[in-house]
């Protein structure tokens, strides 16, 4: 005879309902068996949540008192947890500095790709990807405090994925260009050359826009960088 069995909460995700059926004097083992790897599976949710929890209230932190002034006693303190529970994930505020610079990367290249999937011609794209990144430098301040701040140099991850963003960068640029390209929208001799040459543009403003960012209008200054890359500054006929 078939019984249904009892419906852990694995079970539950794991079958529809009424569905998993098994002969009964199997019953007990299996449904103890379900649960303990239901347990297993919410502690690891628990956990990955956790460390999430850990490295957005860091960020904060990070943003408001800079890497160097803020301590570890300050984040469990924002957490209202132990250091302890801290140190389970984390083994010093360099790894949480890390960790936090990473999420904030892959928030940037998130961002990035969706601007830039959200229109379908190339000047579009690139105007897109231009004040996506741009205007990232207000949101995304830990990344750019590491890519910025000399005293941080020495961290090896720092500059592993200051170079990682930027051979990301400028292989986008050089594929939005071609494209451009060969629709005829862009005049260009060497995609290489001038998906260099808008990167440099680009950097060149990154310190300014940081550090000046409440004194710039930054709406103006792209609008001024995207008209020079799509016009130059030669007089039209």
């Amino acid at each position: 005879m078939l019984h249904p069995a009892p419906r852990s909460l694995l079970q539950a995700l794991l079958f529809p309902k009424n569905v998993f059926r098994i002969s009964g004097p199997f019953i007990p083992f299996i449904w103890k068996l379900l649960n303990i790897f239901a347990e297993d599976w919410i502690t690891m949710v628990d956990k990955d949540e956790y460390r999430t929890k850990i490295i957005l209230t860091a960020s904060t932190i990070f943003s408001r008192y800079g890497f160097r002034k803020t301590t570890m006693g300050e984040i469990s303190k924002a957490l209202k947890k132990g250091k302890s529970s801290i140190y389970y994930y984390f083994g010093s505020k360099e790894d949480i500095f890390e960790a936090v610079v990473l999420y904030e990367a892959n928030q940037l290249r998130t961002q990035l790709t969706t601007a830039i999937k959200e229109v379908d011609s190339p000047p579009d794209k690139l105007r897109n990807y231009i004040f996506v990144r741009m205007r990232a430098l207000e949101k995304l301040s830990n990344y750019y405090n590491a890519v910025f701040d000399k005293n941080l140099y020495h961290y090896d991850f720092i500059e592993k994925i200051k170079s990682r963003y930027d051979r990301e960068e400028l292989a986008i640029l050089r594929l939005l260009v071609y494209i451009g390209h060969r629709r005829g929208v862009f005049e260009i001799e060497d995609s290489e050359y001038t998906a260099m040459a808008i990167q440099t543009m680009l950097k060149g403003m990154e310190v300014p826009l940081f550090w000046q960012k409440r004194e710039i209008d930054i709406n103006n200054r792209l609008d001024a960088i995207l008209h020079l890359i799509f016009y130059g500054i030669n007089k039209r006929p």
